[in-house]
């Protein structure tokens, strides 16, 4: 009827079928002589996943269960079984988790690849982002939340309907109908680099006339890359780290919407409109963040270009050099390479704090790093500190 395992003090009931009134009564006789058997249990979880449907008095069940163990949950909860739940209120006042029905990529095409996970094509209407192994289901919850508020803001991202597993590692599915990155669109038309650039460029502009109300969820970018830079201390030390922290503080603080990471593979054209992908690094502060973000990959990324940006290197710079000079239209040539100085120091502080985003990444990939901190900030130093001290003049 029921199946419970127990393993230093963490046990799991399971139960498969549908938990009735008629079956809620001996189910709790049961699991009350096994309890008191194991008088040690610290941890109790319940795996829905064989859980066809569940009684008010199988609720009650629950409920009886919480309140003896504070740390109770669900997990693995079948969507019909979640759907009660979540409408009863039990969600609210317990840990209950939806169940993820299984994904293949298998013989997909590859479209993206960043320091988070990769984005497969399943279908000609269908993306799916795969987050790298150990990323948390609060992480992947926190990028629907960042890309459902955005969109309410008035940012062009496409909404993920589906939180899925691809083997042991989670995903996110998408839905862009006949879409291609702009990293396609540019290596298929060269041609028409110009338009692409154009494009990008205002892209970057909408995102940046957006002010985040202080009544949004949507976090700091300044706090965020904050964060992100003490995590790499372990790589770099105490005295490296705080040259980053030292260009990092002196950045202005602002109210734009920022996407962080809004390199060509990360914009979608369909039709002739650009939309957003990869929205886990959402956050709101001044434009010099989501630039700085951005030229650190179309420009320095360190590793493999072509394969992680998805176009020559050449091409990629040429796209950005005539982007930003289209951000900047209007602007005199002086203070245009004013900006352009500036975006490029503080894109060496995202050249290392992306390490953050991961605690897996390959040793040689560190090791690049590294080797690149002393090319871009040691020998640097001079113009990155002189370079810093006008940040303050990119007023909004």
């Amino acid at each position: 009827m029921i199946q419970i395992k127990e393993e230093n003090g963490c046990m799991t009931i399971s139960f498969d079928g549908r938990l009735d009134s008629s079956l809620t009564t001996e189910i709790q006789q049961e699991l009350a002589t096994k309890l008191n058997d194991a008088p040690g249990v610290k941890e109790l979880t319940w795996d829905g996943c064989g859980m066809e449907y569940i009684s008010s008095s199988g609720l009650r069940l629950m409920l009886m269960l919480k309140k003896k163990y504070p740390s109770f949950k669900l997990v693995n909860v079948c969507p019909d079984v979640y759907n009660v739940f979540e409408m009863t209120g039990f969600t609210k006042m317990m840990t209950v988790e939806r169940g993820l029905r299984q994904m293949c990529v298998e013989g997909c095409e590859e479209i993206g690849r960043g320091g988070v996970g990769v984005v497969y094509r399943v279908s000609d209407d269908t993306i799916i982002k795969v987050f790298r192994e150990g990323t948390s289901m609060n992480d992947i919850t926190n990028e629907i939340s960042m890309a459902k508020e955005a969109f309410v803001l008035g940012m062009p991202t496409a909404i993920s309907f589906d939180m899925v597993q691809v083997g042991k590692q989670y995903g996110l599915v998408y839905e862009l109908l006949k879409a291609q990155t702009l990293s396609q669109c540019i290596k298929n038309h060269p041609e028409n680099v110009d338009e692409y650039a154009r494009q990008y460029a205002g892209l970057f502009r909408q995102l940046h006339d957006i002010k985040v109300p202080p009544s949004s969820n949507i976090p700091n970018a300044h706090e965020n890359d904050e964060r992100s830079i003490n995590h790499v201390r372990r790589y770099f030390g105490d005295e490296r780290v705080e040259m980053l922290l030292q260009i990092h503080r002196a950045i202005p603080q602002g109210n734009r919407l920022l996407h962080c990471d809004l390199q060509a593979k990360n914009a979608m054209m369909q039709g002739d409109e650009l939309m957003l992908i990869d929205m886990g690094e959402v956050g709101y502060g001044h434009p010099l963040i989501d630039l700085g973000h951005a030229y650190s990959a179309m420009v320095g990324l360190v590793g493999d270009y072509e394969k992680i940006i998805g176009i020559p290197m050449e091409l990629g710079k040429e796209v950005w050099n005539r982007m930003i000079r289209y951000y900047f239209e209007g602007e005199s040539e002086e203070t245009i390479a004013h900006r352009c100085d500036q975006i490029r120091a503080v894109s060496y502080i995202r050249n290392f704090s992306w390490l953050s985003l991961s605690d897996s990444f390959p040793e040689e990939v560190i090791a690049a790093c590294k080797a690149t901190f002393e090319e871009r900030v040691i020998k640097q130093w001079d113009f990155i500190v002189e370079t810093s001290k006008t940040f303050a003049d990119w007023t909004l």
